[in-house]
């Protein structure tokens, strides 16, 4: 398994793709310092990251993933290894939970590094505790994002995952609905974790929304969505390679 998690790993050598989940959160920070006055910076960041650009970014190093084996080497490199195929698969995820961590890193790291120079709207505690939440509830996208890509192509699961999430943003605010459609989660879990609205606005002292037991079922529902589509995904891929 290691050997396969490294092989992965080496697909990601000089990437585009690389290069651009390690300077993303710093562009998508920068760009919100420049757009957002004084530290309201921060509230910006926290609504492009995980509406918007991390979407995009998880998709693409997902792509980078499957591409290199089912585009360009039409599979023949997998078929020809004696490795089992699920195997090969959750190496594959592995692989990109570890580039998307270094990116969750890397955002949460810079966005309090500027807060110190431009303000805080948002408390160091609370920052690190938002940080995590999204990394916990998208961990569930990785596995179907990779099977989109190996399925669809990496164009048509982009689509899919910026559709699924803009609507999931909507839903967010809705009773039950942001917990029936996962890709609500994340922005339901920022309300009570960071105080902020799907749309960047503070949420007032006495909203429902700042409900903090909606956590335990957001965080629960996503570790099990990861884990069922992480088996479901390779026994799929497992059934189609050994075709």
């Amino acid at each position: 398994m290691f050997n396969c998690i490294m092989s992965e790993h080496m697909k990601f050598k000089n990437t585009f793709t690389k290069k651009l989940a390690f300077t993303m959160p710093i562009i998508t920070i920068l760009l919100c310092i420049v757009l957002s006055p004084d530290e309201l910076f921060q509230i910006s960041s926290y609504n492009y990251w995980y509406a918007v650009i991390l979407p995009g970014v998880l998709t693409l190093i997902c792509g980078e993933v499957i591409n290199k084996d089912i585009k360009k080497l039409k599979g023949h490199a997998i078929l020809s290894l004696p490795i089992d195929p699920a195997k090969m698969w959750i190496s594959k995820i592995i692989v990109c939970i570890l580039y998307y961590f270094i990116s969750s890193v890397i955002f949460s790291i810079v966005i309090n590094l500027c807060s110190v120079i431009w303000g805080r709207s948002i408390s160091f505690p609370s920052s690190i505790y938002g940080s995590i939440l999204i990394f916990i509830t998208f961990l569930w996208q990785i596995p179907l994002c990779l099977f989109l890509t190996y399925k669809l192509g990496i164009i048509a699961a982009m689509l899919i995952n910026f559709s699924f999430n803009a609507v999931g943003v909507v839903l967010a605010i809705e009773p039950v609905k942001w917990i029936a459609f996962p890709y609500g989660i994340t922005s339901r879990l920022m309300c009570p974790a960071i105080g902020v609205l799907p749309g960047g606005l503070k949420i007032p002292i006495d909203s429902p929304l700042k409900d903090s037991s909606v956590v335990l079922p957001g965080v629960m529902v996503s570790i099990i969505l990861f884990i069922l589509l992480s088996v479901l995904t390779a026994l799929l891929f497992r059934k189609r390679e050994k075709r």
